[in-house]
């Protein structure tokens, strides 16, 4: 009897199984393998793995290796990938309401807040309708902290940024910088160390202060600042909403574990390479620049000015706006 009892378990078990089919999920990000994030990816592609017992493979393409950066969302719409884990700001053409989930630009101080909106602010449900309206699930964000201006002369305050001309993204940034007099030019990531070196610009906004230390740019330029304040980007996991959805409860549990835990632990670890590479360049002669309470209300005066014309630009965005500043009227970071 004990015998047949103990077959009896194994074939539950074996049926139980293979009721649970293993799946490949082709993923592209526009980190590069050897980048902090890239090495934190590959973190999170283990613990998949490992917490599903082997059932879900993540066959991840680092630097935007089969499309453009800016293309993988809707690779991933098209079958082509099956999820995006670049980030929403790279959507804005699509919609204009994905610049509130890729950048809030002058918004949340700390990714805490940031993180606390999507999770606990009403800001999953706000954001998944904007990804669910172009079959797209969003699963969650990774936030590194606060991104860092690089400069050639001092960048002390706002009174510094008229006439500076610096690499700017594409979108809401331009206008608050040009609101505030300075002469943003928008360029390929990949152009600001010649554009830096030809004197072209005269700063960038690159990323977060460790990332532009891995870049070079304090070998050119010798000023910088720090703690951030501008921008904040959260990156994404989105996937197809079909595959997502053709997963089993418990394989979608264990994706969305795992890339909280990466989510949280880049937060955590920039936070520390940040504090060191801060520590390391004002050894090294470069100044960094806490710009005063006074300075930041004016830049996020000037950030409010940009978030009203974009959310106008279509109901989706207004939506996400008006969660955003309900959010931030709690936490008393707007009135």
């Amino acid at each position: 009897m004990k015998n047949l009892l103990t077959t009896a378990a194994a074939v539950a078990i074996a049926a139980s199984a293979a009721s649970a089919q293993d799946v490949t999920l082709r993923i592209q990000t526009h980190y590069a393998t050897e980048h902090p994030t890239g090495q934190m990816l590959a973190k999170f592609i283990d613990d998949v793995q490992v917490m599903s017992d082997g059932g879900i493979a993540i066959e991840m393409f680092y630097s935007s290796s089969v499309v453009a950066t800016t293309e993988t969302f809707d690779a991933a719409i098209n079958g082509i990938l099956d999820c995006d884990a670049t980030g929403g700001a790279y959507q804005t053409g699509k919609n204009p309401a994905f610049q509130f989930v890729g950048d809030i630009m002058g918004g949340y101080e700390t990714p805490w807040q940031q993180y606390s909106w999507l999770y606990f602010g009403g800001g999953y449900d706000a954001a998944q309708e904007l990804y669910n309206a172009n079959n797209m699930q969003l699963i969650g964000w990774s936030i590194y902290g606060q991104e860092s201006l690089s400069s050639s002369k001092p960048i002390a305050g706002f009174e510094d940024v008229k006439g500076w001309k610096f690499r700017s993204p594409p979108g809401m940034e331009t206008e608050i910088f040009q609101e505030l007099g300075a002469s943003p030019i928008v360029m390929d990531f990949t152009e600001i160390f010649t554009a830096l070196e030809t004197g072209i610009i005269d700063g960038a906004d690159a990323s977060g202060l460790a990332n532009n230390v891995g870049l070079g740019l304090y070998d050119i330029v010798k000023h910088a600042t720090y703690p951030g304040f501008h921008s904040m980007p959260s990156d994404h996991l989105a996937c197809n909403k079909d595959v997502w959805d053709g997963l089993t409860d418990q394989q979608r549990r264990i994706i969305d574990t795992a890339w909280q835990k990466l989510a949280f632990q880049i937060a955590l670890a920039n936070e520390k390479l940040n504090a060191e590479a801060a520590a390391k360049l004002v050894a090294e002669g470069v100044t960094l620049y806490d710009w005063s309470p006074e300075d930041r209300a004016t830049f996020r005066k000037a950030a409010q000015t940009a978030w009203a014309d974009w959310g106008t630009r279509s109901p989706e965005a207004a939506a996400l706006l008006a969660s955003h500043k309900e959010y931030m009227t709690q936490l008393g970071l707007i009135e």
